[in-house]
């Protein structure tokens, strides 16, 4: 017996952990205008699940999370459980009116101002890599044996990505010990966002279906292979149009595209605080890891924080759609509201200040001394939570982007955050971390 449909209101928080309310399924649709009740201390919950103290709620007022029916998910594969059935949410005012602290009404305000002063949309893709959790033996990277090692997850998976609307373009084995990374198609705007939160949420429910369980943790233990999650940036017109491709400039980059990615960089210890923020993901950025051992920009290059993805041409393809830069600095903790509307405000002070292209490195960086480096390079990249929090702080420009709320309010969860495994092993906190995401 399958008992009653669910649906649930779920809302994504400042550590990119989806929590919600649930309701049977046939009173949805009803509850959709007004949405149901929340409370704002909600919002300074850590990701291990205490509430930050001290923090500017306390027990006080009350919210409505109130659902967006575009992003609306109903997965029913299985014949033993109830479907996965779900819309996301913004926390508003009890009169629906837009609460300051709001990540997601926050990343909205930020596309429309972009596009206002640009005339230009933001595309995005995110690109999540995972981990099923297994004592076996991890079968070769890459290999067709751990794809089918996996089985029936990989194509589950799929169907319920595809179900979900999240367009999913491939599900591959990765280098780590039954890692795994799914790349969806791009979407505009606000839709990226969602469309990560959707992708994490389906992929953890097939496997639990499994009996297995997935983590997007940005590592799991300390000289494991790291997850990342690669978000793809590039700029459109209304239309669709490209505006990041221009043939004749370096890397291909458009002026436009160019001074986006010129503020990224101008911004990027400052950024980790919002796209790495676990106090294990700045572990990643090390040598030979693959993920940003420097700030600069790459031509196809996994060690830089930023990437020129490649163009293929093959078949006649049209080389301008698929134009896009990787940032390579970000991990599935971060909420991908906060990611990419601080990739965004980055982006959008370039734009302003009319920055020229960065210098563009088709090297391995590791294969260079300082003196030849250091033209690539004008920061580096925080090696620790601390260390980013407090680039944030002193980066007068980045930590206006933010309401004084919704900053304060970070700030209180990740201090807390870091109280919470201070003096820990590191093993211990990886497999703490591994637990949570």
């Amino acid at each position: 017996m399958r008992g009653e449909e669910l649906a649930g209101f779920l809302y994504c928080d400042l550590g990119g952990i989806v929590r919600g309310r649930f309701m049977p399924a046939d009173e949805a649709e009803r509850r959709v205008p007004r949405g149901l009740g929340w409370v704002p201390a909600n919002h300074a919950l850590t990701p291990f699940g205490e509430i930050a103290e001290p923090n500017r709620f306390g027990s006080v007022g009350d919210l409505r999370i109130l659902p967006d029916p575009d992003t609306r998910v109903r997965v029913d594969l299985w014949e033993d459980v109830g479907p996965l059935h779900f819309y996301l949410c913004d926390a508003t005012e009890l009169d629906g009116s837009p609460w300051e602290c709001c990540p997601r009404t926050w990343l909205r305000g930020v596309l429309e101002r972009f596009e206002r002063e640009t005339g230009a949309r933001v595309q995005a893709a995110f690109e999540h890599e995972f981990q099923l959790v297994s004592e076996l033996p991890a079968p070769p990277p890459f290999s067709l044996e751990a794809l089918r090692a996996a089985e029936p997850f990989a194509a589950q998976a799929v169907a319920a990505l595809r179900a979900a609307g999240a367009a999913p373009e491939l599900l591959l084995p990765e280098y780590g010990a039954h890692q795994f990374e799914v790349p969806c198609g791009v979407a505009t705007g606000l839709a990226a966002a969602d469309r990560s939160v959707i992708v994490k949420e389906v992929v953890r429910e097939v496997a639990r279906r499994l009996g297995q369980r997935a983590t997007f943790a940005p590592l799991t233990a300390p000289d494991a292979v790291g997850n990342g999650t690669h978000i793809h940036l590039s700029l459109c017109d209304a239309d669709g149009g490209s505006l990041t491709y221009d043939e004749q400039a370096p890397g291909r980059l458009s002026a436009l595209a160019a001074a986006f990615t010129a503020g990224v960089l101008a911004h990027a210890p400052a950024l980790a605080a919002l796209t790495a923020p676990t106090a294990i993901s700045a572990l990643r950025f090390a040598p030979h890891r693959w993920a940003a051992s420097v700030a600069c920009l790459g031509q196809q290059n996994r060690e830089t924080l930023l990437r020129i993805s490649p163009l293929v041409e093959l078949g006649g393809a049209d080389p301008a759609p698929q134009h896009n830069v990787e940032y390579r600095a970000a991990d599935a903790a971060a909420s991908p509201y906060l990611a990419l509307g601080a990739l965004v405000c980055a982006g959008l002070e370039g734009i302003r200040r009319e920055l020229p292209c960065p210098p563009v490195l088709d090297r391995d960086p590791n294969e260079l001394d300082a003196a030849a480096l250091a033209p690539y390079v004008g920061s580096s990249l925080p090696d620790s939570l601390e260390h980013a929090l407090a680039a944030l702080e002193a980066d007068a420009v980045a930590s206006a982007w933010l309401p004084e709320a919704l900053r304060e309010t970070y700030f209180d969860v990740k201090r807390a955050e870091l109280d919470a495994v201070a003096g820990r092993d590191p093993e211990e906190v990886c497999r703490r971390y591994a637990r949570v995401y």
